[in-house]
């Protein structure tokens, strides 16, 4: 098994994480919608537009997927991360529309270890996306798990 490159000692108070860019299809958009929040504003292009939301626009919930996947390719995926005991906050501040493009970071807020688990630290990121015009979309913050150094190279 090939050691993570992030674990706990990774994260620095204050450093910032790039999460890259996602281009946000129309397909995507409906597909999501389709399967798990088929609001009218996420199904048709003319119902986003005669909504509040301007177009066909991504569901929250969609946007929240899209933030995740952004975060697992930038590092999650290569780190010790052992989940998440929850979301602290969740803001959708402007819609998500068809052929946006997100770009998106995560800031180390704070970081500690776990009282009851030595081999775990908890990472507090926050995260936000903004669109092509440099408008942010979208904010969450939460603490995540994941396990010293120590404790993962003795798993492997």
């Amino acid at each position: 098994m090939i050691a993570k490159t992030w674990a706990y000692e990774d994260f620095v108070e204050g450093a910032s994480i790039d999460l890259g860019t996602k281009l946000v299809s129309a397909d995507e958009i409906v597909e999501f919608a389709r399967e798990f929040d088929p609001q009218p504003m996420h199904l048709d292009e003319a119902a986003g537009k005669a909504s509040i939301l301007g177009g066909l626009a991504a569901s929250g919930w969609h946007t929240c997927a899209m933030f995740m996947r952004m975060l697992c390719d930038a590092f999650l995926l290569d780190s010790t991360c052992q989940g998440a005991p929850g979301v602290d906050l969740v803001k959708w501040k402007k819609p998500v529309l068809a052929d946006d493009t997100l770009a998106g970071s995560v800031v180390v807020v704070a970081r500690r270890p776990s009282r009851s688990k030595p081999q775990l630290g908890l990472v507090t990121l926050r995260g936000e996306l903004f669109n092509q015009r440099g408008e942010s979309v979208f904010e969450l913050e939460n603490s995540v798990m994941f396990l010293t150094r120590a404790a993962a190279e003795r798993a492997t």
